[in-house]
């Protein structure tokens, strides 16, 4: 839920790596928004204008499992009006919301129904014969590696105690996702996360990037499994 340097989008584009671009959430949990929707609305439309020729940009997505969310619907509809080449997810994971505000939930408009579900898969959404099934963010499970770790408290959605069981966790994560892309017609799971941040462990890679957590022959095999099923899921429906 952040812009990036400008390198980071050039280098998207140059290795081929498709971006879901936020727009940062303006979430004030004790304050009222209403004075900073205006420049909600000018930032987004600044976010869109300043990345309209980054291609590794292929969907905007305006708001974040209802954090400092407001006329969610409108403003999906703008964003896809606005910029009619790329996809729109207007409110990703509009199953979760703060406590502090009434859920806006799934705007019925955009290119996604789109669920966040930790730790996941299962009870991800459905397509609703308008737009595509997504599970905007699933996994979240930890390991420790000492030594490389951010000096707080770590935490994840749920935890395994070595690499080959974080593994086999994650293989039978990729598995359930390719169960529900062949029989429940799930087009997108992102796997949370990549690496580890200061108080995450559930990432791959460790925060500084020296441990790869997971036995990745073995990660690469599913997720390659995965893809090939896409592909005869694409051809049967044809």
């Amino acid at each position: 839920m952040k812009t990036e340097p400008q390198q980071f989008y050039y280098w998207a584009d140059k290795m081929g790596l498709l971006v879901w671009q936020d727009m940062p959430a303006i979430w004030y949990p004790d304050e009222d928004t209403l004075t900073t929707r205006p420049a909600f609305r000018r930032e987004l439309k600044a976010l869109i204008d300043a990345h309209y020729n980054s291609p590794s940009i292929i969907a905007w997505v305006p708001f974040n499992e209802n954090w400092g969310a407001f006329d969610v619907q409108a403003i999906t509809a703008w964003v896809k009006a606005y910029d009619p080449s790329r996809l729109v997810n207007g409110n990703s994971g509009f199953n979760n919301n703060p406590p502090y505000q009434q859920a806006y939930g799934d705007p019925k408009n955009g290119d996604f129904v789109d669920t966040h579900i930790y730790v996941g898969p299962y009870k991800a959404s459905e397509p609703d014969g308008k737009r595509a099934a997504s599970l905007g963010e699933f996994g979240g499970v930890g390991l420790f590696v000492p030594g490389h770790m951010w000096p707080v408290e770590n935490n994840a959605y749920a935890y395994e105690p070595t690499s080959a069981t974080l593994t086999d966790r994650y293989v039978l994560l990729l598995t359930q996702v390719e169960q529900l892309l062949r029989y429940r017609g799930l087009s997108v799971a992102i796997y949370t996360q990549t690496t580890d941040v200061e108080h995450e462990v559930n990432g791959l890679l460790t925060y500084d990037r020296a441990v790869e957590k997971l036995e990745l022959a073995r990660l690469r095999a599913v997720n390659q499994a995965v893809l090939e099923a896409s592909k005869q899921v694409a051809t049967k429906g044809e």
